[in-house]
């Protein structure tokens, strides 16, 4: 499996990324995501007619440590959908994606099982 990822991707495109390779399932494809997973809880209206917003939660690998805020998950393969290629209607990222799976599907084939034979469901007489 390959994931795509880019700049814009935040909170949880940040975090599915970050779980995607802790998990080992594939490779990251794209570019940096943002960076940007604490959360934010309102603590009601101001007098002024403003909001207090207070962080409360982030992200947090496994030995304890806070992870992706204010950096973002790189990676593994760098590709930019770059503006004339989205303006033509391609996508870089998506055909390096297709071309990883690819490679990966001819380097380990896989073959589907033999079809078992039909189930015969009327009793034995």
């Amino acid at each position: 499996m390959v994931c795509l990822i880019n700049e814009t991707s935040a909170s949880d495109g940040d975090i599915f990324p970050y779980m995607f390779r802790q998990a080992g399932i594939g490779t990251l494809i794209g570019k940096r995501t943002w960076g940007g997973v604490v959360g934010i809880t309102g603590r009601g209206p101001l007098l002024d007619g403003g909001t207090v917003f207070v962080p409360e939660f982030a992200t947090a690998s496994s030995d304890g440590k806070f992870v992706i805020e204010g950096h973002g998950v790189d990676p593994d393969i760098v590709v930019e959908n770059d503006p004339a290629s989205v303006i033509t209607g391609r996508d870089p990222q998506l055909e390096r994606g297709i071309a990883e799976i690819m490679k990966a599907l001819d380097a380990n084939p896989k073959k589907l099982p033999a079809r078992p034979p039909d189930p015969v469901k009327t009793p034995a007489r």
